[in-house]
């Protein structure tokens, strides 16, 4: 029986000459690569999300979804489909320079679902957003606010350890509050978005290493970040809150 043919794998540099960009009406430049599952129109509609103010904070950037970006040692290649072989070594996403601009290149294979494809999207936006603006000066305020309360989880394992140092009075606390408030606001950035493109039910969100934050504290801080980056014509933010069955 013959065995399938492995995935062929090209450099960054190759993907990036050989893909063509395509520029949303909000200024974020993105492309797609080899055989991804995610349909064209939500990937189109996955950038059309992101607010104007966020998307022009990510001037000369380029998004690359493409099946797997592979690290090989010092080297990353990108892979034209899934491979079994290669998914092992295989990166949720990797930021290389070229030339003049950052290229992120997403591995939409790993996930293969367009939630986690999007939030993997969200994250490296709203981190990058933090990087190059900041952190609001509005959300630090409500987020210490509600530490400073004894508000039950975090958004993150960064944010919840970062938290835990802020607030155990140890020289370097003020440095950790300002890593803490970093990650809560590159958080809220990120599944604010995710709820802009997609109805997401919060405790889809949960993990094991840590305690979701609390939904009514977690609802003041994306609406804190719904009145700073309103959403795009065509998008809409609601909170809803149900029962669970």
């Amino acid at each position: 029986m013959s065995q399938a043919a492995s995935a062929i794998t090209r450099s960054p540099a190759e993907i990036v000459r050989t893909s063509p960009v395509t520029q949303a009406a909000n200024g974020i430049c993105y492309a797609r690569s080899g055989e991804i599952t995610i349909a064209e129109n939500d990937l189109d509609r996955m950038i059309a999300a992101v607010p104007v103010p966020v998307a022009n904070a990510l001037s000369r950037k380029a998004y690359y979804f493409v099946p797997l970006t592979v690290s090989q040692g010092d080297e990353t290649v990108i892979a034209d489909r899934y491979d079994v072989a290669l998914s092992d070594n295989a990166v949720c996403h990797r930021n290389l320079n070229l030339g003049d601009a950052q290229c992120v290149f997403i591995s939409t294979r790993l996930m293969d679902d367009k939630f986690s494809v999007a939030f993997e999207f969200y994250i490296n936006v709203g981190h990058a957003l933090v990087e190059r603006a900041g952190v609001s000066a509005a959300f630090a305020e409500l987020a210490w606010l509600q530490v400073e309360s004894g508000v039950r989880g975090e958004t993150s394992l960064d944010a919840w350890e970062a938290r835990k140092l802020a607030t155990g009075h140890g020289p370097d606390a003020e440095k950790y509050k300002n890593e803490y408030l970093a990650a809560s606001f590159a958080d809220a950035i990120s599944i604010y978005l995710l709820s802009l493109y997609l109805d997401v039910d919060y405790y889809d969100l949960r993990e094991r290493d840590y305690p979701l934050l609390a939904p009514t504290p977690m609802a003041e801080r994306l609406r804190k970040i719904a009145e700073i980056f309103p959403p795009n014509s065509g998008f809409e933010f609601n909170i809803y809150y149900r029962r669970r069955a």
